[in-house]
């Protein structure tokens, strides 16, 4: 990418994406920084869900496990197992909130409230102080690729003593006794364990943790950041006028923190009209797929409203779609709801300064850091139903 076109991008990343997708003159327009993007959204769903382009693993676990199927297993392991411990999460925020300042810090207020709400889901309260110690730091400086390099080097620095005390911890899990295969896991790490097919090394066991518990705070804290800056930004000082679910959902679809799904190409093949050899990398954007105004009324605008039917949006793929949608979207979604409706709980929100919804994007699409004020309101105040089921 050329100078002039960075500074573009980095001015305005989705407003970039969206330019190049309406002066492309065909369905999928090749990117910048390589690899190609499918600009059309019919064609984009359809790349989600063929079944021979997606076939084989996926690359979000890499080589970490050895098949498809063994990605399956782990990642439906992975999900049972939180959605066992969402009370324990649930009954976390209250007190978590409670002891919040009443000025925060976002977007690092909403990962540090995720992360607090899940340490002990993450590890066993009898797990090891120095461990536990480390994901509390790589929570706040690791969850996602930062976009600075200082920081980079910085979480780079603690994801390597994580990755050590991780080897240890699992190392002396492995060879305890009175435990078996068969008992219910204390924690993400023992699910972690678990889950993983026999002969899998200590250090790739280490390497899955780490990309759980990156792929659990990083993405709920910013996904409820989007919620509370969007919410917040369209009823300054005022209880919210939608049910949370509304709000969450239209947060997912305005500022996708997933807003780039890539793939290498399998074989040979046509989309679009352009040829791909294997290997080429095709991506799927859901912010793209979000904004289409052939599906969507008024894409740019921040309606939670929208969602008060079904026929009232179009293809919803925060969580990406098709074979390789995330095990744990429906989770995901609940817990984010769960905890912006403990926020706004007798609490009106203002964003202190005004807000950029403009997104800070690396492997993700973050906010802008922001501060927000909450204060308490009289119950008195009644609030819409924070649940209302909304078929996506």
């Amino acid at each position: 990418m050329g100078f002039a076109e960075m500074r573009r991008f980095r001015r305005d990343p989705l407003g970039f994406l969206e330019n190049l997708r309406r002066t492309s003159p065909v369905e999928v327009f090749g990117l910048p920084w390589g690899g190609w993007c499918v600009g059309d959204t019919g064609l984009a769903l359809r790349v989600l869900s063929d079944r021979a382009f997606n076939a084989g693993k996926s690359g979000f676990f890499g080589s970490m496990l050895p098949s498809r199927s063994a990605q399956v297993d782990f990642g439906r392991a992975v999900r049972a197992f939180l959605r066992t411990h969402t009370p324990e999460y649930r009954e976390s925020l209250a007190a978590a909130v409670l002891e919040m300042p009443s000025v925060t810090r976002w977007p690092a207020a909403g990962v540090e409230l995720v992360y607090r709400c899940t340490a002990d889901v993450l590890l066993h309260p009898d797990g090891s102080p120095e461990l536990r110690q480390l994901l509390e730091r790589n929570a706040r400086v690791g969850a996602l690729r930062p976009a600075r390099m200082a920081q980079r080097a910085r979480a780079q620095l603690l994801r390597t003593k994580l990755s050590t005390a991780l080897n240890e911890q699992i190392r002396d899990r492995r060879s305890a006794t009175g435990r078996t295969a068969e008992a219910e896991p204390r924690d993400l790490l023992d699910a972690v364990i678990g889950a993983c097919p026999d002969g899998v090394a200590d250090t790739t066991v280490a390497q899955l943790y780490v990309l759980m518990f990156r792929s659990i705070v990083g993405p709920l804290g910013y996904s409820l950041a989007w919620s509370v800056l969007l919410g917040s930004l369209h009823s300054p000082g005022s209880p919210w006028p939608w049910p949370v679910d509304w709000v969450v959902r239209e947060a997912l679809r305005h500022r996708p923190v997933s807003w780039m799904v890539s793939r290498p190409v399998p074989y040979p093949a046509e989309f679009g009209g352009i040829a791909f050899q294997t290997g080429d990398l095709l991506s799927v954007s859901p912010y793209l797929l979000h904004h289409d105004n052939k599906h969507w009324t008024r894409p740019g605008a921040f309606q939670p409203d929208r969602w008060i039917r079904p026929s009232e949006h179009g293809p919803f793929v925060p969580f990406s779609s098709g074979p390789f949608t995330c095990a744990g979207a429906a989770v995901a979604h609940d817990l984010v709801t769960d905890a912006a409706t403990t926020l706004i709980e007798n609490t009106s929100l203002r964003v202190i300064g005004g807000g950029d919804t403009r997104p800070i994007v690396t492997n993700a699409a973050t906010p802008r850091p922001f501060t927000l004020r909450r204060t308490p309101q009289s119950p008195v105040h009644a609030r819409p139903s924070p649940r209302k089921e909304v078929t996506s």
